[in-house]
């Protein structure tokens, strides 16, 4: 269990979003961050490479925006909704392109189909979060 929210209560500024959305984001973010890279490299460990390439591809980008989403909503002196939300979007967008191609191959690789479900963690937790922002 991370640090998440202990973190956001301790910050000596105000949190001007719904902190329960920010927290499942930020959670989900970095879940989906860590689950991507080791699906990725579980791909480049299958015996048929070739047809997980694209996989491998759009885990690696996901992973990295998951990261930078996470890193940007767990600064919270200066936040700035209207740099959050399109990288939010963005996060949201790779969740659901790397999530339907891992479940391509679900029916074949436990990872693809592990990493099919935590994209599709962060992708319902940035649409939250799209929507207390908005608010």
């Amino acid at each position: 269990m991370g640090h998440v929210r202990q973190m956001l209560e301790t910050h000596p500024g105000t949190i001007g979003i719904d902190v329960d959305a920010l927290v499942a984001c930020i959670d989900a973010c970095f879940d989906c961050g860590q689950t991507c890279t080791a699906c990725a490299d579980a791909d480049l460990g299958e015996p048929d490479l070739a047809t997980l390439v694209r996989c491998t591809a759009l885990c690696r980008n996901c992973s990295d925006v998951c990261i930078a989403t996470g890193r940007l909503l767990s600064r919270q002196t200066e936040f700035v909704p209207g740099l959050a939300r399109p990288l939010v979007e963005a996060c949201r967008t790779a969740c659901r392109i790397a999530g339907e191609e891992c479940k391509r191959h679900a029916h074949h690789h436990e990872h693809c189909r592990i990493c099919a479900e935590v994209c599709d963690e962060c992708e319902q937790a940035c649409h939250a979060l799209l929507a207390a922002l908005a608010s």
